[in-house]
């Protein structure tokens, strides 16, 4: 049947990473930040979230060095990200987001925000959570078997 989605989980969790992808790239475009590069959205987003090194977010990512050096290059030239020199060890850098980098990952978050509301009315609450608490076992499968392996 044309228009129907492969009932398998890895089927379901792309379709699903499409849905919020494009909700949110939307809502940068229309907030005038067309031009966040591949991937910097997630590295944008990381660095908002946590304290977690770059080199933890970029792992993560599971792309090369240089590829990730590219795109923290270009996310400084495109204003998301300053890059400064460790005042305590100078052959370290420390990258933070920027008033831009900041605007977009608030931009973000909030069409994050938007289109779990409208998920929610329309699963219900108690299907919303229980597909959360799904996911997060998936997720955290998914780094114990990177540790262990």
């Amino acid at each position: 049947m044309p228009g129907k989605i492969d009932p398998t989980f890895p089927a379901l969790l792309r379709a699903a990473r499409a849905t919020y992808g494009s909700a949110i790239r939307e809502a940068l475009i229309d907030a005038g930040y067309d031009d966040v590069p591949h991937n910097g959205l997630y590295v944008i987003g990381a660095i908002a979230r946590s304290a977690a090194p770059l080199s933890q977010i970029i792992n993560e990512l599971g792309i090369s060095k240089q590829a990730a050096g590219q795109l923290v290059d270009t996310l400084v030239v495109r204003g998301y990200l300053g890059r400064f020199v460790d005042t305590e060890d100078r052959r370290r850098l420390t990258i933070t987001l920027t008033e831009r980098g900041r605007a977009v990952a608030s931009v973000s978050k909030a069409a994050i925000k938007r289109l779990d509301a409208e998920l929610e009315k329309h699963a219900g609450s108690e299907y919303f959570e229980h597909t959360r608490a799904t996911l997060a076992v998936i997720a955290e499968a998914g780094r114990t078997r990177k540790t262990s392996a």
